[in-house]
């Protein structure tokens, strides 16, 4: 009878360690179970609201993508504006940085409100185990990756389109759109513990994501974003590895972690930590941030097969952390004092960072950067992001 309580003991603990997130922290999502913190409340909150609300999906867009199938998602280029210059005011024109809010009327604002629906309730479900959370969210998955009625089409063949231009077909670029499933499926993996989670809804949403992977793998769109040489390659690889632990297929996840500092890290930063290719945009600190989050996103999924991403470092010394020390002295100061553009959005990239140096403390033998994040970061500030990390 003991052999037995073990080994249940053993398959229980197997099983738990297979399905715990793989960006998110778990030991911080456990802690936050006594729902004393503002943190907790405020996804409870938030939780609730999501409860009343009828999400929108890839139907129900009023263009219809040139394959005809309003079931394809479409978005548009966030940085492309009409043209100023022609009657019909095609093609459209690059204006680096500055967002034009015609992307609203496609699909990739109803997707990133999807995805952090999941999120959002799923992480009540945890935090509560209240079943009503899981009920809704899986209701939303269903309406995306399942029902036949709403789902969207694994493909992002109209991803990022610009009016005028590659004849109405996506780039490569409009994959970054489906990183918001990296968090979502952090989130799914805490919804396995329902019961409302039914194997016929896994096996479709599985079968959604594999057939997902093998698009970005092998579509030219695909192969396109996996030679993007900025962010977008860094986003690319880790949705590859993401989606390929959700569905089981480990060898691409390693394969994919195995190579990431020699055709990424290595190669973005220079041996000073900066990264050129960010510098170069007219929001150089924010897009530095945006890819070194992807980066630690990479390096949280490496961890759970043991592998030690985050301390790669060159033979001549590029590396995560130099990267993270060219940003540094800029913490806390005026954007007056950073070198390159920022046109926007200083203070909010500032905090970003800071949440960054949180994260990275999590590699450290001990934290370096404690008092950097909290000097800028109240203790228990009103975000999730207390319970994620």
């Amino acid at each position: 009878m003991k052999k037995k309580i073990t080994l249940l003991a053993l398959i229980i603990s197997v099983w738990n360690m297979q399905a715990q997130p793989r960006i998110w922290n778990l030991i911080s999502l456990n802690q936050a179970k006594d729902l004393t913190s503002e943190a907790a409340k405020i996804v409870i909150r938030d939780a609730n609201k999501e409860l009343t609300k009828t999400i929108v999906t890839v139907v129900d867009k009023k263009m219809t993508p040139p394959s005809g199938d309003k079931h394809d998602y479409m978005s548009m280029g966030r940085y492309w504006w009409p043209n100023p210059e022609t009657a019909n005011k095609l093609p459209y024109i690059r204006k680096d940085g500055v967002v034009n809010p015609e992307i609203d009327k496609l699909d990739r604002i109803p997707l990133s409100i999807f995805a952090r629906s999941v999120v959002t309730l799923s992480l009540a479900y945890h935090l509560t185990s209240n079943e009503k959370y899981a009920v809704k969210a899986i209701e939303n998955l269903k309406k995306w990756f399942v029902d036949k009625d709403t789902k969207m089409n694994p493909n992002m063949n109209f991803g990022q389109t610009i009016p005028g231009r590659n004849k109405g077909k996506g780039r490569g670029e409009g994959i970054l759109d489906t990183y918001s499933f990296v968090e979502m499926l952090d989130g799914v993996e805490l919804l396995k513990n329902s019961p409302e989670y039914t194997k016929n809804e896994k096996q479709a949403i599985n079968e959604w994501f594999t057939i997902y992977l093998d698009w970005l793998l092998t579509s030219e769109i695909g192969r396109e974003e996996f030679s993007a040489k900025n962010n977008h390659g860094v986003a690319f690889d880790v949705q590859v590895v993401r989606f390929a632990l959700f569905v089981g297929k480990n060898d691409i996840a390693e394969k994919f972690i195995n190579e990431f500092p020699e055709r990424r890290l290595f190669k973005q930063i220079e041996t000073n930590g900066s990264q050129p290719l960010e510098l170069a945009r007219t929001t150089a600190f924010s897009y530095s941030i945006f890819n070194l989050t992807h980066i630690i996103d990479m390096c949280n999924m490496a961890k759970t097969l043991n592998i030690d991403l985050f301390n790669a470092k060159s033979v001549d010394g590029r590396s995560i952390t130099k990267s993270i020390e060219f940003l540094i002295p800029y913490l806390g100061k005026p954007v007056t004092d950073f070198p390159y553009k920022q046109i926007k959005d200083w203070e909010k990239t500032q905090k970003e960072f800071c949440w960054l140096l949180y994260r990275a403390d999590s590699f450290l033998s001990s934290p370096i950067y404690k008092k950097m994040y909290y000097k800028y970061l109240l203790p228990n500030e009103k975000t999730d992001n207390y319970i994620l990390y």
